[in-house]
């Protein structure tokens, strides 16, 4: 372990003026931990990334850097999104940190194992996940619906750690992988273990909640979702045209079923049944196109090349 390395915590924040003052209080007695043990650089920061906060965010980001210098503050000049402000973030701080963690500003990642990060780090890690050993503040619906998305995405193809959010060390050669992908519809946990390099994980008990509310109700969770799958897997796809075969299979034998019917002289009756098809074919119709239609829209984001976040101003001197 040599501790001359530049650590630099990565916080978003989204309308989090109730937690923000705790939150500062305590990363910066785990940062004046580990200079004193010498594990990081007097160098390193806590970056706060303002998000295009309705409340007073950036105000307390500005006060907090007008008393300590080790407090930096990055504000964009609107929501962008989570993904999007943690972006900026990690790749402002990477022109002058060795390395990054990324966590929330809820206090609900366990801060006590930044320190097992930066060990696993110094052991020539790049990238060092958190990952919850459980779930014991979720209600039974966050945690049916949580685990059952990393189960699908893992059943999609899509290569993601169990249980991991965005709570997570990264390498400067790790974070300048990071800046080679050209998405606009991120997904930084499906991203991240595509840039390959020795990783490792570390676990840890999510905690509630210090102040506040969530900022990912049920309609932000299945959007993200969307993305996620969208994003990292055609199999949606291939499901589609299997369905399309299978049935197309069926048709042909039901055809073929009824020219012999038709030919032994039977009439067949039966509206219920036909309404019943025209309904069903309708809607996999339906489905398909929607499905694609997520596809070519997010090949049409893609052409434009926006811009996936404007920084206004930057405190860090």
């Amino acid at each position: 372990m040599t501790g001359n390395d530049i650590l630099y915590l990565v916080i978003p924040c989204y309308n989090e003026e109730a937690v923000l003052h705790e939150t500062a209080k305590q990363l910066l007695e785990k940062m004046n931990s580990m200079f004193e043990r010498g594990m990081i650089s007097r160098e390193s920061k806590i970056m706060f990334v303002n998000d295009g906060s309705k409340d007073k965010t950036w105000e307390i980001i500005e006060e907090l850097h007008a008393s300590n210098p080790i407090y930096s503050g990055v504000k964009l000049s609107r929501n962008k999104g989570h993904q999007n402000a943690l972006l900026a973030g990690l790749m402002t701080a990477k022109e002058k940190a060795d390395m990054t963690i990324s966590l929330d500003a809820d206090l609900q990642d366990d801060v006590d194992v930044i320190d097992q990060m930066v060990e696993k780090y110094y052991q020539g890690n790049d990238v060092v996940y958190g990952v919850r050993s459980a779930r014991k503040t979720d209600t039974f619906f966050k945690k049916f619906t949580a685990q059952g998305f990393y189960k699908l995405m893992q059943a999609m193809g899509v290569e993601i750690v169990y249980n991991h959010a965005d709570y997570r060390l990264m390498s400067k050669r790790a974070m300048e992988g990071l800046s080679q992908f050209k998405e606009v519809n991120l997904f930084l946990r499906g991203i991240v273990p595509l840039i390959g390099y020795k990783s490792d994980v570390v676990t840890y008990e999510r905690h509630e909640r210090f102040a506040g509310e969530s900022k990912y109700p049920l309609k932000k969770m299945l959007a993200f979702a969307t993305d996620g799958i969208t994003s990292f897997s055609i199999k949606p796809i291939r499901l589609i045209t299997t369905c399309g075969i299978l049935i197309f299979a069926i048709s042909l034998v039901m055809l073929l079923y009824f020219l012999i019917v038709h030919f032994m002289g039977r009439t067949v009756a039966g509206w219920t049944s036909m309404i019943v098809s025209i309904w069903a074919i309708g809607g996999l119709q339906l489905l398909a196109i929607g499905i694609v239609g997520e596809y070519i829209g997010k090949i049409y984001l893609e052409t434009k090349e926006r811009p996936k976040y404007i920084i206004e101003t930057v405190l860090d001197e």
